[in-house]
């Protein structure tokens, strides 16, 4: 590969990872042609950059990138996105249907190192919509419960009156 183009490689993975919140390397050894395809698809699907390139140059282009990496070995891919939960869970459910590859070599999240079992975490994480139902349940409840006693205060109010018109007309 010539220098222009290794060039250009650094600069668009550069480019990409400056409006990542977080970036995953992965060893992609042991994955055919077919698999390496099917993870390509379910990350372009889910909206996730994966860029197989070499170390040397994935480590200058996160350096350039106002980020710092350790050194990696062996064959490497980076997952570059936006949403790490997202990025997290197709990453380790396609390793679970794949006899654990690509196994996951380390990262970066919001500029911190993260490890293998930090990123396992996060794909446990629910999704940031069902975060924001949950969120958004948890104000209802309250809510839902005041105006639950409020209604059965009215209905014993209007059932003591009904007694008590019931009562005088009896009387009387």
């Amino acid at each position: 590969m010539k220098r222009t183009e290794k060039e250009q490689l650094v600069s668009d993975l550069r480019e990409k990872i400056t409006g990542a919140k977080a970036l995953y390397f992965t060893d992609f050894t042991g994955l055919n042609v077919k698999r390496m395809t099917e993870l390509r698809r379910r990350f372009r699907r889910a909206g996730i950059d994966y860029v197989v390139i070499k170390n040397t140059l994935a480590i200058r282009a996160v350096n350039e990138s106002g980020l710092t990496s350790s050194p990696l070995r062996g064959p490497t891919g980076v997952v570059v996105t936006r949403d790490p939960v997202a990025a997290a869970k197709v990453l380790t459910d396609f390793a679970r249907e794949n006899e654990q590859r690509p196994s996951v070599k380390g990262g970066l999240l919001d500029g911190l190192a993260i490890d293998h079992v930090q990123v396992k975490r996060l794909a446990t994480l629910p999704s940031r919509e069902q975060m924001l139902a949950e969120l958004g349940a948890s104000f209802q409840a309250p809510l839902s419960a005041f105006l639950g006693a409020m209604n059965a205060l009215f209905t014993n109010f209007a059932g003591v009156m009904e007694s008590l018109r019931a009562q005088k007309e009896g009387a009387a």
